[in-house]
């Protein structure tokens, strides 16, 4: 029955395969510079240090002829006692098999001398250029990630035990899930990190109380429905990311921003954006920019105040400030206050994003959006999951493929694997203009008939950035807020990353936060080392900055029916 199952399932994973779209050969791997580069490094390192060379081959076979002779020497003891493991602990070597299997451990260990001599090749390599350095480390980190022993099942003994004890039926299970990704994902293979079916947005999650209250062919605006009787003066609003989608605030009642934040008291709009597909071709930042406007113009209109606080998150964090640079310009002063969550302004340095933010990679997203007329979501996932490969990539890939477990019903893996399509132009308006040329601290990037400057951003500002954050390192973040002409700026310090140090309620007291006296006078160095700890979340502090400028309390404001309940429709829209 299994083999007719695997024949079954093989037949149906060739033709998902066939499904999948010819993409630009530059959104696939590197382009044929950066294999030159590093193969001139490497002849230039033999002809002039042939020494170190030789050195590090020594060194290698080494390392490999002593460990091999040492497994030989524990076999010969009969006692099948595998050598004592060496280095530090990993958790993908966790089953005992790996150290008291002279197999396992012969195999693990060698694989660990194989990663060390690739990342000593690497290091030793002279690149002038950091940007090449960054490169090569990054994707040989990637080929050593991909090779560990736990990525193949002859190698990994979890799943050989687990295929044994269910006399292959795990397998099978894992080819079934194989397939069910590939066919879900148009024939390309996305490792689904969530059960799909456990979540329904505005069932079980995203379940907040609001009105649809504005809804153009780019967003629609929520207003909530207030939980208390009186409501602070100004009225919040919330632009979140359009690279995911707003509900990773409202996840659970528990842990949704968007319910806390209603429940101090605040008339609170969130926008929902529209999940773009090749008709949006020619929708550009600038768009995205006049959208913010436009928001502020409907939300002033509903509260019938003349000014209101904004929050704006990763990129929608970017796009807030490019759009209070345009209101400055403007001499248009509704904004009261501003707080950007993981945001960047300052593209000086491209961190862990160096190695796709190189001319080969950026020419074949060119190529891709001219061909799609978007940037897919799929693309976009498959790039984000291997900055962290081996949590989303490999480690899940293992779980769902050898051992045929299902995907767990996780609410926050299910959001992160509910991505969005950018739309072509603004995709590489952000790639060249903000990323590659840092045109907003530069020379000011172009959008609306001006020219747009970070240091045009003084309206009063908080600013919460996370300390393992990949994506907004915080280090990068503080220093664009540094440069913006806020009298009164305030810097908070999350602990944990991107997701979890931003959707951190104060009910789980699980992480801390910081904060600092110095300023921004001295650099992120002086702040950081200034900063002290603060036990619980950071909601709270931020709550009462937020409080102070948020006016008087009046009568909770209605939203009425509008175009129907909360979460919208535009937020039911897939990839």
């Amino acid at each position: 029955m299994n083999i007719e199952r695997i024949e079954s399932l093989t037949q149906r994973l060739i033709s998902a395969l066939a499904q999948r779209d010819k993409r630009s050969p530059g959104v696939e791997a590197p382009g044929a510079e950066l294999f030159t580069t590093a193969a001139t490094a490497w002849m230039k390192l033999l002809a002039e240090q042939p020494e170190r060379v030789i050195g590090h081959q020594v060194s290698y076979w080494g390392e490999t002829l002593r460990h091999f002779a040492e497994a030989q020497a524990a076999l010969a003891r009969g006692g099948l006692q595998a050598p004592p493991s060496e280095g530090p602990k990993d958790r993908r070597f966790a089953n005992p098999l790996w150290e008291s299997h002279p197999f396992f451990n012969f195999i693990k260990r060698q694989y660990q001398i194989n990663a060390q001599a690739l990342e000593d090749a690497a290091s030793a390599l002279d690149l002038p250029e950091m940007s090449d350095r960054r490169r090569i480390e990054w994707f040989t980190r990637q080929i050593i990630d991909m090779m560990a022993p736990t990525n193949f099942l002859a190698t990994n003994p979890d799943a050989l035990e687990k295929a044994l004890e269910t006399e292959g039926e795990s397998l099978v299970k894992g080819l079934e899930n194989l397939v069910r990704d590939v066919e879900g994902s148009g024939g390309d293979l996305i490792v689904s990190l969530a059960d799909r079916d456990a979540f329904r947005v505005g069932e079980n999650i995203g379940t907040t109380e609001g009105t649809v209250v504005a809804r153009t062919p780019l967003y629609e605006l929520i207003q909530y429905k207030p939980a208390t009787e009186q409501v602070h003066e100004l009225p919040l609003v919330i632009f979140p990311p359009w690279i995911n989608k707003f509900y990773i605030m409202d996840l659970k009642p528990q842990n949704s921003l968007i319910k806390w934040i209603v429940d101090q008291g605040y008339t609170l709009f969130v926008v929902a954006w529209k999940n773009p597909d090749s008709s949006y071709a020619d929708t550009g930042m600038d768009d995205y920019v006049k959208s913010y406007v436009e928001v502020m113009d409907r939300v002033l209109d509903l509260t019938d105040q003349e000014k209101l606080n904004v929050v704006g998150y990763c990129i929608a964090g970017t796009t807030l400030s490019l759009t209070l640079s345009l209101l400055k310009q403007r001499g248009d002063k509704r904004v009261n206050s501003a707080t950007f969550f993981t945001t960047l302004t300052d593209f000086s340095d491209q961190g862990e994003f160096t190695a796709y933010l190189q001319d080969d990679f950026v020419s074949g997203i060119e190529s891709e959006v001219a061909r799609a007329g978007m940037l897919s979501a799929q693309l976009m996932t498959r790039t984000f999951s291997f900055l962290r490969a081996n949590d989303l990539v490999w480690g899940p890939a293992i779980r769902s493929y050898m051992l045929g477990e299902t995907p767990p019903a996780f609410d926050l893996l299910f959001w992160n694997g509910d991505g969005t399509n950018l739309p072509g132009r603004m995709a590489i308006e952000y790639l060249r203009r903000l990323c590659q040329q840092n045109t907003f601290v530069g020379e000011g990037f172009e959008a609306l008939g001006y020219r747009l400057h970070v240091r045009d951003v003084d309206v009063p500002l908080c600013a919460i950035a996370c300390e393992t954050d990949h994506i907004a390192p915080a280090a990068d973040s503080w220093r664009g807020i540094a440069r913006m002409a806020a009298a009164d700026k305030t810097f908070i310090l999350s602990e944990s990353g991107h997701i979890a140090g931003i959707i951190n309620p104060p009910s789980k007291k699980k992480y801390g936060h910081y904060t600092s006296d110095a300023g921004f006078a001295d650099g992120w160095q002086a702040w950081r080392a200034q900063a002290q700890h603060h036990e619980g979340s950071w909601w709270g502090r931020w709550g009462d900055w937020l409080a102070g400028r948020s006016g008087a309390m009046v009568a909770a404001r209605d939203p009425g029916e509008g175009f129907g309940p909360a979460p919208g429709e535009y937020v039911h829209e897939r990839q």
